[in-house]
């Protein structure tokens, strides 16, 4: 995938889960039984994570786990991208099993009329995804 003529070089998703969880809960086995992989798969994904950026992730002591600063850094963003990856993931599923009601209307009549009901009508079908352009075309 090219982004302003530069090829994105993203390290493996795999390695990104298994790094998030393990950094969320400081341990390598609570990350394991989130992502129902063993602990030691766990470890390899980390391994091949610091491997591709050159750098320790965490640092092992003997009361547990820490985040390197590299890693602490990182982490805020890295778990922003994880929720918009899931809202993305959200619409296209919306799109797809019909949840998603896409409205059209003039800004008048949106401004006036349709936006001060909205909230009653998503209040009654929290399931549905509402969509509202307001425009003239």
């Amino acid at each position: 995938m090219e982004r302003n003529g530069e090829r994105r070089r993203l390290p493996p998703l795999n390695a990104l889960r298994a790094f998030e969880a393990a950094a969320r809960h400081l341990n390598f086995s609570r990350a394991a039984d989130e992502l129902s992989v063993t602990p030691g798969a766990v470890s390899q994904q980390i391994q091949n994570l610091e491997d591709y950026v050159g750098a320790a992730l965490f640092k092992r002591t003997p009361k547990g786990l820490l985040l390197t600063d590299a890693a602490q850094t990182a982490l805020p963003a890295l778990r922003e991208a994880f929720d918009r990856l899931a809202e993305a993931a959200s619409m296209l599923t919306a799109a797809v099993d019909g949840r998603r009601l896409t409205l059209t209307a003039a800004p008048s009549f949106a401004a006036k009329w349709l936006v001060p009901r909205l909230g009653r009508f998503e209040q009654a079908h929290p399931q549905v995804d509402v969509w509202l352009s307001a425009g003239l075309e």
